[in-house]
């Protein structure tokens, strides 16, 4: 008896529209694969994967040879790399953008007694025809034992995508990622109906594509020297690049390179050092971060380097688009560059930000010259927009408003919704589900340039070894969110589908994480004490947790967590959850130090960075203290501003000493404060300092740590007490970023 295929549609994205019929087409190993000429990719691809699933050869002809029945049709009117600029060129440039837009995803599957049907206007209709059908079958199929015969009940499908550009960035700069792994992402994306990889190849810690003219690029700028002193790094030659761009184009994948420029170059400034400002020798970065050195703008020397270099970049990849960048890059090395300035003097500019705009026109012409248009971070808008550039918004959606209300392309990848790197506990895949890429202030003609999204794989602190638990499931959710309208989005029956998926996943390479925090942590205040409840976020899950005096490790005794734990004193508690063979690899560490204003009435006159809240408008008081992540959650911050708030104890208290918790870590930005300066009051309106705390680390110090900013022996009698944290304001003349507004992070008020 064959095996018999349930109704259910467990589809990622989920189709346009489909009517699931009552009968059933039953799959053979002696099932035709039949296909026209445009199609004839799409059927050698499917009767390979078909051969991979269950160890069969499927017989693959021409569609005049196709029999009566027990079949699988395939059928396109063109194919989609048929359609280039040169080959369009004939027609009118209103006529050749429509061609070169219109939506190659659409195809029409129809699974009858007889056979299966896909038809598409392109070839890419087709392929994506024949991923539903692999997500149709059982998972066996992926786990290469597919059992035949087979049967499939009888559907119709119509099917095709929302947005034209749907992308995952992987940034190979920071680690390393082989040839294989891309290539396996490669498939994943294709099976999730994605169509573009954005592959990030050059850094300050690292460059990483062959280029002939440069050798130094790969044989300096592809290494850097750990801190340990270990060297670190690799890069991919042509040959591996050119296997790896036909691999993603026979799966309808377009890989779009970017080349960081102006800034993010370190890498290539260290091979070649009369590219900078300097000239001067620099290492390859190993610290993550934002650096000063960049491309010298006012140097011709840099424009022959890049074009060079691109002229390379472009023979390698077919992709119409090259990304440049354009984000993060610091002009203090400009401003102080007689060249750049005589650059900016001739060319009547009128400041530095119109200067990048410059550079990045002039290399847009020069790409334009290749038959190339760029994409840059939504920075290259400061100074005004370059011509015919695409726009990838990553800092919120205004930038991409901003673009498309210009009338220039857009690509949306908020750090709100699409940045990967970021914990679960900044954004789960419930949040990725909810983004809608279209801001509602844009009219019908302004949306029509946001062409998709992408979800970004930075890897600072993300190798190889780990960065599937960080893209999946949540890859899923965007996979849905750029295929589908919002209307017909329903998180509750795409989660159910996803559950589904994890062992597809599995089969295809994927190690995924959990799609939200497995556990939620509740902290309330019990006299002067605190609960602690470790809530599990799924059926099953077996939490376990250890605790330790703050400032130490968890000793050996794990404990299953059963009921609310009571904390009287400062403590390190640190959580485990596991899922059947699911462990959540992300730390869950969190510190408490309970104290007397715990919960108490809290007023702030600032208004705290909406990315960096702390957890709230009680979150300086919560009694929860910061790690040495500032992402973790429990820091609040402001940038270029002074943090200044009120407690109100609500009663008057004997006060003996008051404590406030500062981040640093320059690259970053975030400084510690010049000064913390704690007052008192009975009636809210008197008040008296209690005195001032000054910083003891000198501001150049390296790395992510935090400060207490302790005032001792104040033995005062208030129900009120203030706060005022003096901002640096920019920062310093020394650091990568000088002028830029630095930022405050404080994770507690601590009153005892």
């Amino acid at each position: 008896m064959p095996t018999f295929m349930t109704a259910q549609l467990n589809v990622i994205p989920q189709p346009d529209q489909w009517n699931v019929g009552k009968s059933q087409f039953v799959l053979t190993e002696q099932t035709v694969i039949a296909a026209n000429r445009a199609a004839k990719g799409e059927a050698d691809f499917l009767a390979q994967w078909l051969f991979e699933a269950c160890g069969k050869t499927f017989q693959v002809v021409d569609m005049s040879a196709m029999p009566a029945e027990n079949f699988i049709a395939l059928s396109a009117s063109k194919k989609g790399s048929d359609l280039t600029e040169e080959s369009l060129k004939s027609l009118p440039d209103s006529l050749r953008k429509r061609a070169l837009q219109a939506d190659r995803s659409r195809y029409r599957m129809n699974i009858t007694p007889k056979g299966i049907l896909i038809n598409a206007e392109f070839d890419e209709g087709v392929f994506y025809g024949i991923q539903t059908i692999r997500q149709l079958l059982p998972v066996e199929a992926e786990q290469k034992k597919l059992k035949l015969p087979l049967q499939l009940s009888t559907m119709l499908i119509q099917d095709g995508a929302k947005f034209t550009h749907r992308g995952l960035l992987l940034d190979c700069c920071r680690h390393f990622m082989s040839v294989e792994f891309i290539k396996n992402y490669i498939d994943v994306l294709a099976y999730y109906k994605m169509n573009v990889l954005h592959w990030h190849l050059t850094e300050d810690q690292g460059w990483r594509i062959q280029i002939d003219k440069y050798p130094l690029l790969t044989e300096v700028g592809a290494w850097r020297t750990e801190k340990d002193g270990t060297k670190y790094g690799g890069f991919y030659t042509k040959d591996q690049i050119k296997e790896i761009v036909a691999y993603a184009a026979s799966r309808h994948i377009t890989v779009i390179p970017e080349i960081e420029l102006p800034g993010h170059s370190s890498a290539a400034i260290a091979a070649y050092p009369a590219l900078s400002c300097t000239q001067e020798s620099i290492h390859v970065e190993n610290e993550w971060g934002v650096f000063k050195d960049i491309y010298c703008a006012g140097d011709e020397y840099t424009f022959e380097f890049l074009e060079n270099v691109l002229s390379e970049v472009c023979e390698l990849f077919p992709s119409p688009y090259i990304h440049i960048g354009g984000d993060e890059a610091p002009k203090f090395r400009w401003e102080q560059c007689e060249k750049c300035q005589r650059r900016l003097r001739q060319e009547k500019l009128k400041d530095e930000a119109e200067l990048q705009t410059y550079f990045i026109e002039r290399i847009a012409t020069f790409l334009q010259s290749k038959g190339k248009r760029i994409i840059g971070w939504d920075e290259i808008l400061e100074g005004g927009i370059p011509a015919d550039a695409m726009i990838q918004s990553w800092r919120g959606m205004e930038g991409g408003e901003q673009a498309a209300k210009a009338g220039h392309n857009v690509i949306m990848s908020p750090t709100s919704h699409c940045y990967f790197d970021y914990g679960l506990s900044s954004t789960d895949m419930e949040e990725v589900y909810n983004f809608n890429p279209i801001p509602a202030s844009l009219s019908i003609a302004e949306s029509s340039h946001i062409r998709g999204g992408e979800c970004n794989m930075w890897t600072e602190h993300v190798p190889q070894e780990t960065v599937d638990s960080k893209v999946f499931p949540r890859l899923l959710a965007l996979s849905e969110v750029l295929w589908t309208y919002p209307e017909q989005r329903n998180y509750s029956a795409f989660n159910k589908r996803v559950e589904g998926h994890y062992a597809r996943l599995r089969a295809l390479g994927i190690s995924p994480g959990f799609p939200k925090v497995p556990v939620k942590m509740t902290a309330t205040r019990k006299e002067n004490a605190l609960q602690v409840e470790l809530k599990p976020a799924f059926e099953q899950v077996e939490v376990t947790f250890s605790l330790a005096p703050m400032g130490n490790r968890p000793g050996d005794k794990i404990l299953k967590y059963t009921g609310p734990i009571l904390l009287d004193r400062p403590t390190l508690l640190m959580a485990e959850a596991t899922l059947s063979d699911m462990r959540y690899t992300e730390p869950m560490m969190w510190w408490f130090e309970p104290h007397m204003a715990m919960d108490d009435s809290l007023q702030l006159f600032y208004e705290p960075s909406p990315w960096y809240t702390g957890g709230g408008a009680k979150a300086l008081v919560d009694g929860r203290l910061g790690s040495n992540n500032f992402r973790d959650g429990a820091w609040q911050a402001v940038q270029g501003k002074d943090m200044d708030a009120l407690i109100d104890l609500g009663t008057s208290t004997e006060i003996h000493e008051l404590e406030t918790r500062w981040f640093m870590y320059g690259n970053a930005w975030i400084f510690l404060p010049k000064s913390v300066e704690y007052f008192v009051s009975e009636n809210g309106k008197d008040w008296k300092s209690a005195g001032r705390v000054e910083g003891k680390t000198d501001e150049k110090a390296p790395g992510e740590f935090f400060e207490p900013f302790v005032l001792k022996r104040i033995n005062e009698k208030a129900r009120y007490v203030k706060m005022i944290a003096t901002n640096h304001g920019v920062c310093p003349e020394w650091h990568d970023a000088p002028g830029e507004p630095s930022w405050l992070f404080c994770d507690e008020i601590i009153v005892r």
